[in-house]
């Protein structure tokens, strides 16, 4: 996808970290990530544009707006995501014009005020970064709950081995990591007159540009550090680290001991009796409440001496709590199904998965019973329109390692056309018309079946023999270009058998399949569409990449790559119907109807 990620600031902050680190983890994936703001300090691979959202009189907001919009055009940006207030209702505007959808990242509380509430300005979708922010928007902004999520800002937690660096001897080293302007710089302040009683520390202070006059009293006790670039390392030399937000986060994963506060609140030390307290707050940035109250400090000492005691064993547990919570590679992953969501829900489209089984002469005694067929007449004239209206089919083979993510690039109107079971009359009769027409297809194979017996020994409705392709046709069509995945052994209802059995349907279906094709396959139909969490995750395990269901799955094909969504094609769908099913809307419509038909709005 394209990305346009929109900053306001004048230093550096908190936001900016969050946004290039998320911009450059997006680009390595294969999207392409640009961004906006009044200035960037930190090293991107993002292409970035200076546009100075802190001006905010109306002609500058107009300016700015024009210039979103050309970048929006010249990119052909599919979704952007604004990380501050200035920028996102610039942004709000620009999306609404060009027809896109704005993500924001809420990073801290915000004012109360009427136009705020008039005009929220978070978008079509927003990220709290904890449990605070998305209770304000809630309850104070009124943004609707089903837009929000809480999404911490990541973090790559395996850049941080928990430390064993020997620590100074002597004095115990206290690092004071924020800022020293602002409510920041009122609590870093405060902490140090503190600190300065104690002569058993070694008080380093990291951050501030300048030292502020009220400062300078410290200097002959404290030694401040200014901006540094290996925070990292001075942390995992520090006997204990006093901050909030990620300088807490970052310590918890150095296994230093960390007490969090921030501008809003005085968390302490943080424990495991405490870490949920500091999640809520962003380790103490972030409080529940508006207040005025100056931030309590004054059991700094006390606390200091309780972080001293911790046990490595309980460090290493307060470590695996933060990386379930920040985990950089879940979060990410999270932020772009979101975009992808947020753009299919914005434009009412999809790319359009497709779902034949049978293409059979207009014969009765071909039809059979279960009516899973569509003749070659119709076949034909389904291949044609694709080819007219200039679609280009694509297989999993092409989606895979993230090709996925460019469905909805300009120029590219793919579509994915899938066979079930492997009738012969997909080599007889599909395969020329797929030929003729330049296109390529995916077809879902039985571990070893030569016919459709699942269905012919189904005591119910027992249908027709009909004999599915062999191994020399299948070789044949791939070397073509025709993809082939799984489809299990025996056809069965895997949610609906033995646990053990259904996995080594999976595993031995794909072996005998692999070898025969001589190649590794990407992706698996569940038989009739049936699996759960535990089919699925079987699935995943045996090394696919996707795997399709039939009338089930999410609208945004990227939500969840192993229960894919398709649309179902049969005899009596005419051209009428095949444009609609095929138009990238139909499932709008299709998820619509089934959730009336449940008693859903």
């Amino acid at each position: 996808m394209n990305i346009l990620m929109a900053l306001s600031q004048l230093e550096v902050t908190g936001a900016e970290v969050y946004a290039v680190n998320l911009a450059n983890e997006l680009i390595k994936r294969g999207n392409n990530v640009y961004i906006v703001s009044d200035t960037l300090t930190k090293e991107t691979e993002a292409e970035y544009f200076k546009i100075e959202f802190n001006k905010r009189k109306l002609s500058q907001r107009i300016k700015h707006i024009k210039e979103l919009l050309r970048i929006i055009k010249e990119k052909d940006i599919h979704v952007v995501h604004a990380h501050s207030r200035a920028s996102s209702w610039s942004s709000m505007i620009a999306c609404k014009i060009a027809g896109i959808p704005l993500v924001t990242t809420t990073h801290g509380k915000q004012p109360v005020h009427l136009s705020r509430k008039l005009v929220k300005g978070f978008g079509d979708y927003s990220l709290a970064v904890c449990e605070n922010v998305y209770e304000q928007m809630a309850e104070e902004l009124h943004f609707k709950k089903e837009k929000i999520e809480v999404l911490r800002n990541p973090v790559n937690c395996e850049e941080y081995s928990f430390s064993e660096v020997e620590k100074e001897k002597g004095k115990t080293v206290v690092s004071i990591i924020g800022r020293l302007s602002g409510p920041k710089g009122d609590v870093t302040y405060n902490l140090l007159k503190e600190l300065i009683k104690n002569d058993g520390y070694n008080i380093r202070v990291i951050g501030g540009k300048d030292i502020p006059e009220r400062f300078k009293q410290f200097k002959e006790k404290v030694n401040f550090m200014g901006y540094i670039n290996n925070v990292s390392e001075e942390i995992s030399k520090s006997h204990v680290v006093i901050g909030a937000g990620r300088v807490a986060v970052e310590g918890i994963l150095s296994g230093t001991p960390v007490i969090a506060v921030g501008e809003s609140e005085y968390i302490g030390v943080v424990s495991e009796n405490t870490i949920s307290e500091g999640l809520k707050s962003n380790f103490g940035d972030i409080g529940n409440i508006d207040s005025k109250d100056i931030v309590d400090v004054s059991t700094v000492n006390k606390d200091i001496e309780l972080c001293l005691a911790k046990s490595r064993e309980e460090l290493l547990r307060l470590r695996n709590i933060v990386r379930e919570n920040f985990s950089f590679e879940k979060i990410v992953d999270r932020i772009e199904k979101i975009y992808s969501k947020q753009y299919v829900l914005k434009k009412k489209y999809e790319m359009p998965v497709i779902m034949y089984h049978r293409v059979i002469e207009d014969r009765d005694e071909e039809k059979g019973v279960h009516g899973t067929y569509i003749t070659v007449e119709k076949f034909e004239e389904h291949m044609k329109y694709l080819k007219d209206k200039g679609y280009q089919t694509v297989t999993f083979e092409d989606l895979k390692n993230g090709n996925y993510r460019h469905r909805f690039d300009k120029g590219n109107k793919w579509i994915v056309l899938t066979f079930d079971d492997g009738y012969k009359d997909n080599y007889t009769h599909a395969f020329p018309i797929l030929k003729k027409y330049g296109f390529k297809s995916v077809i879902y194979l039985l571990g070893t079946l030569k016919y459709n017996k699942w269905d012919v020994d189904n005591p119910e409705n027992p249908e027709k023999k009909f004999p599915l392709m062999d191994d020399n046709e299948i070789l044949e069509m791939q070397e073509y270009g025709i993809e082939f995945g799984g489809h299990s052994m025996t056809h069965s209802k895997m949610s609906r058998i033995d646990k053990n059995i259904a996995h080594e349907e999976i595993v031995e279906s794909r072996d005998i399949l692999e070898k025969k094709l001589g190649k590794k396959m990407n992706c698996f139909a569940y038989p009739y569409g049936d699996r759960d969490e535990g089919v699925k995750e079987f699935v995943k395990e045996e090394g696919y990449e996707f795997a399709v269901a039939t009338d089930s799955g999410d609208i945004s094909f990227q939500e969840d790559l192993y229960n894919i969504r398709r649309i179902g094609i049969f005899p009596t769908n005419g051209l009428r119907s095949f444009k609609r099913k095929t138009s990238g809307k139909y499932n709008f419509i299709k998820i619509k109807r089934e959730q009336r038909a449940s008693g859903g709005k």
